[in-house]
């Protein structure tokens, strides 16, 4: 296991808990991400599952008298969309060479219920969200290139409420359904372990949600 994280992060503390290195970058440096991608490579021998987790937002309506910003606008993309293909099309090359029949190794990425219901101001944040149409292509591609991996199962999940203020939390959890508290990140990370373990889920998007749906505002 590595954690790859920038430099100031909570990053470097998560790796010490868990006993594992720590590769300091920021993912929207491309080339230094595929250094640190293979320094983790070199150091553990291969990587068997990759998870990509990013989050950036900046709100910002669009408006008939004052055009949104593209310049933060592609800073969102860089980020939560680029950043995230860069490490996907990098992982399978650090993949074991395996039989089909085993299929070894995954690829997970966790965007935000954003991508399905962007709210007001949201509209940089939510088109990287897209990028779960990736998924099924991603794994289609890699099965004809032989790969024999499970390439990309994407979990959706609402934002973890985690260090923000209580007001805020209980805006998040206002429509969920069930559970209606704040969402653990131990959930996020039962889900992971599932998407993994589980032999046919391939190409996917769940949806880790309570059973919440977002309004406009």
């Amino acid at each position: 296991m590595a954690i790859l994280d920038r430099e100031n992060s909570d990053g470097k503390a998560v790796a010490e808990g868990l006993g594992a290195p720590f590769y300091p970058v920021d993912v929207t440096d491309f080339a230094g991400t595929e250094a640190a991608l293979q320094s983790a490579v070199d150091e553990l021998g291969g990587l068997h599952v990759t998870v990509t987790t990013r989050r950036r937002h900046r709100q910002a309506d669009l408006d008939q008298n004052r055009p949104h910003d593209l310049e933060s606008f592609q800073s969102v993309i860089d980020l939560n969309l680029i950043a995230t293909f860069n490490i996907s099309r990098l992982a399978p090359r650090t993949w074991p060479r395996t039989s089909p029949k085993t299929r070894s190794a995954a690829s997970s990425s966790t965007p935000l219920i954003a991508a399905f219901e962007g709210q007001i101001g949201q509209v940089a944040y939510t088109a990287p969200r897209r990028d779960r149409g990736m998924c099924l292509t991603m794994a289609r591609d890699l099965v004809r290139s032989g790969s024999g991996c499970w390439p990309s199962r994407r979990a959706c999940s609402p934002r973890v409420d985690q260090g923000i203020p209580d007001e805020f939390a209980a805006a998040l959890t206002k429509g969920r359904s069930f559970p209606q508290a704040p969402w653990p990140a131990r959930g996020v990370r039962q889900a992971g372990r599932a998407i993994v373990d589980n032999p046919m889920l391939n190409g996917q998007c769940l949806r880790l949600d309570a059973g919440q749906r977002f309004a406009p505002k």
